[in-house]
This record gives C-alpha cells, structure tokens and sequence, in this order.
C-alpha cells in the first residue's frame, strides 16, 4: 500500500465514528415535526437519541381522520445503524445507514422495492425534509415531505 493510500485509509477510519457519535449526530431528527398541505396533516415525532436509539411515530390525517400511520426506530444491529420502519403496524422493514452528514443521513435497503432509500436533511434548526426514493411497477417513485417545527 503506498504511504499516501495508507494515510488516507487511516484518516478515514478515525474519523468514522463511534455508533453513540453517530446517534448523537442524528440528534437533529429528534422533536415534533409538521407539515399541513392540500387538506393533509403529517406529523412526525422523534425521541431520543438515548441508549444508542431513536423512536418516532408518523400519522397522516384528511379532513380530520387519520389515514395512515407508522412507527420507526433507529438502533443497532449486528454492528450496524439500521432504520426499522413499521407502516400501519406491520412487521418492521429494515434499511440500514448508508451515509450522513451533520445535517443529513440516508438508510438504503437495495432489496426493498419502495421505499428504497430514506432520506432526512435538516434545512435549518426549524425545516426538515424527508424523502423516500424507490421503484413501483418499473418506475421511479419519490415522495417528499417538508416539515416545519411544531411549537
């Protein structure tokens, strides 16, 4: 391995962090988060992290009843960030940390048709986006919410 390689390599390993640290930048998921368009409310609630995790409720209501709704955690398993998505209850889908950044972090299971791919990026201190990318019938699919705050 030349010197240059080496270095880069162990750079690169020093600064992977920790899975806590890693949680720890996902803080900016944690809070109360809204988003209110065409007679649709989306909200979604993150706690934590605490002991290596994070847990979040989604609900999507119309014209005041809840259409959907989905539990989600992050936590660890074999060694891994994972994001496990539970729509409607239903067993929970596994998508596992791909990247992240300080203000943002995205989970990919290659295996799962839609979504694919989760995304959060943190806009500013009171803007979150989310989006889900995958494949529905040979096509390429995204949803987007864009989520304020709440008070």
């Amino acid at each position: 391995m030349k010197p240059a390689a080496f270095i880069a390599g162990c750079a690169f390993t020093l600064s992977l962090p920790a899975f806590a640290q890693q949680v720890d930048q996902l803080a900016f998921l944690s809070g109360h988060w809204v988003q209110k368009k065409n007679g649709e409310e989306v909200q979604e609630n993150w706690l934590g992290p605490r002991g290596d995790a994070m847990v979040a409720v989604n609900l999507t209501a119309r014209d005041g009843r809840a259409t959907s709704f989905e539990f989600l955690r992050i936590g660890k398993k074999e060694g891994r960030v994972v994001y496990f998505a539970s729509p409607g209850g239903k067993p929970a889908t596994e998508f596992p940390l791909k990247e992240f950044t300080e203000n943002s972090v995205v989970f990919e299971n290659p295996e799962h048709a839609f979504p694919r791919r989760i995304v959060y990026t943190r806009i500013d201190t009171d803007t979150l986006l989310a989006r889900i990318e995958g494949r529905i019938k040979d096509k390429d699919v995204q949803e987007e919410w864009r989520f304020s705050r709440a008070p």
